[in-house]
């Protein structure tokens, strides 16, 4: 008599590329739904006036930077390395009298944030954010800043439960939970807009913000982890943990206050300018999200399990293939942005989309590079090193404070300015991370590296030319206009460019393409079981 043994359903693993296919779907159905809420808020609402956008994406800069700053930094990088630790030992009891501690500690930080942020709203965004903005546009960010006031501590609680699942291999609730946020924020707009107005917007993020938390916690049904009130100061790995959560956090919190001063800069440079960055920003976020970050996440939990399980071989392997695939994926990318920037800052925002093309058109280059970051960055989390991404955060950020005056004075670039500065502060901050990684591991960029790399920028050079033809054959005209016009030409551009990226891809046989060759055949020769 033969036994199966059952299998936990938290052990049941799906492989990683199952994984970055999950979370490279949901993260583009997520950047379509913030790209529609953006459109939508653009239509609904006045870019100039009383009730201006600027408003709307003003008010959203502080609660964000006390998030990150604060809670992010231990929500992953600074707190998944340990639970995996945790994992390798199989020692559950623990690991779940660590996620309790954490929880705790944090949610009673970010409960002060909420108090902090309901009492000072106005003079937040009066003094820090929005020191160009009239007063109707400081009363109405204010207001939607208080409704947004318990956010924080929700996307803290939400970030530490998924943390928890994604170690135990547990990544659907966190892929589909950001979709409910979006869809909150788009439904408020048809809710409020003939009442209360713009005003409106924050009660959707709220509910957002609550509809994401249940989702997560849906995720926590048959993990086995139960709540404790309790904070176990004197537990080794709750204390690493609150070691390694400062320079993350800071990490964080430094890219969050570059939000902070790009936004004061903006709302200086005359009404409407807040809302032109911050649609080109959306822009440029989408490549981001759907390549870097759900790659790397995809990516983390086996590249801490490899250190976890003392085999540096099979990280820095790991590490070197996903940092050529995301290099190869990213540029193609690159070229569809830049010569596609007019059709995209038309289709999400109608009026004013030729500032939003400019500014998008300097951002491209910040894609490639803070794409690149998010595998780079996780090289140094992965080893439970979150100060040197620190170090290197505060010197960028200070070049970017500079840059950014510099190019926005009178006679300069304008709100164009900040996204060269990003761009350029985005490329050096690689720079840095890449020179440390090489002294501290000499072998890391061996020639088989520098080859591929070398040979996706030659065949990037044919993508170049096909993207350039085709937006000669199919330019955007003043008549253009509706999803379907400008879709249909995007959808061009970008299809002959990544057909002709993969084309040269198989003759100079690099090997990111062959993954996706085995998949086609997969799909086209798979045999059919026909019963009879």
């Amino acid at each position: 008599m033969q036994m199966k043994l059952k299998i936990p359903r938290t052990q049941k693993r799906i492989s990683m590329g199952s994984v970055a296919s999950l979370l490279i779907a949901s993260a583009l159905l997520s950047q379509v739904l913030g790209f529609l809420r953006t459109k939508l808020v653009n239509s609904n609402f006045p870019l100039i006036g009383t009730h201006s956008t600027d408003s709307y994406f003003a008010a959203f800069t502080i609660p964000d930077f006390f998030f990150y700053t604060i809670s992010a930094g231990a929500l992953g990088v600074a707190f998944m390395p340990v639970l995996a630790d945790h994992l390798a030992r199989g020692d559950r009891k623990k690991m779940w009298e660590l996620v309790s501690s954490l929880l705790n500690l944090l949610s009673i930080v970010m409960a002060a944030v909420a108090v902090i942020i309901l009492a000072f709203a106005e003079p937040l965004i009066r003094h820090v954010v929005g020191t160009g903005l009239p007063p109707q546009h400081v009363h109405d960010a204010a207001t939607i800043m208080r409704f947004l006031a318990l956010n924080p501590l929700l996307f803290t609680i939400s970030g530490i439960l998924t943390a928890t699942q994604q170690s135990l291999g547990r990544f659907f609730f966190y892929a589909i939970a950001p979709l409910f946020y979006n869809l909150a924020i788009i439904a408020s707009i048809y809710v409020f807009r003939e009442n209360i107005g713009l005003v409106g917007l924050g009660i959707g993020a709220l509910v957002g913000a609550i509809l994401q938390l249940l989702v997560v916690a849906l995720g926590t049904i048959g993990s086995g982890f139960h709540w404790r009130p309790i904070i176990s100061w004197k537990h080794q790995d709750f204390k690493q943990v609150l070691r390694n959560l400062p320079p993350r956090s800071l990490d964080q919190g430094i890219d969050q206050l570059e939000s902070v001063v790009e936004t004061r800069f903006a709302s200086g440079l005359g009404q409407g300018n807040v809302s032109y960055y911050n649609n080109a920003y959306t822009l440029q976020t989408a490549p981001i999200m759907l390549i870097g970050t759900a790659i790397s996440t995809a990516i983390f939990p086996r590249l801490n399990n490899r250190l976890s399980h003392g085999r540096p071989d099979l990280f820095r392997q790991d590490f070197l293939r996903i940092l050529r695939l995301i290099i190869w994926i990213t540029l193609p990318v690159i070229v569809v942005c830049f010569f596609g920037r007019a059709y995209l800052a038309r289709l999400i925002f109608s009026r004013g989309s030729t500032d939003i093309a400019n500014v998008f058109g300097y951002l491209t280059i910040a894609i490639f590079f803070r794409t690149v970051y998010t595998i780079i960055s996780r090289w140094f989390y992965a080893q439970k090193d979150t100060k040197t991404p620190l170090y290197v955060s505060v010197f960028t950020i200070a070049l970017n404070i500079v840059l950014a005056y510099m190019l926005t004075r009178p006679g300069g670039y304008g709100v164009a300015g900040l996204a060269l500065a990003q761009s350029i502060v985005a490329a050096v901050e690689v720079a840095i991370l890449c020179i440390v990684m090489i002294l501290r591991d000499h072998k890391l960029f061996d020639l088989n590296f520098i080859s591929g790399v070398f040979r996706s920028l030659s065949v990037t050079g044919f993508s170049l030319v096909a993207g350039y033809i085709t937006v000669g054959l199919l330019p955007l005209s003043i008549t253009d206009k509706g999803v379907i016009t400008l879709g249909t030409k995007l959808f061009v551009i970008a299809a002959v460019t990544f057909l002709v990226h993969v084309g040269i891809s198989s003759i100079f046989k690099l090997e990111e393409v062959r993954p996706l060759w085995s998949w086609v055949k997969r799909i086209l020769y798979r045999p059919i079981r026909v019963e009879y």
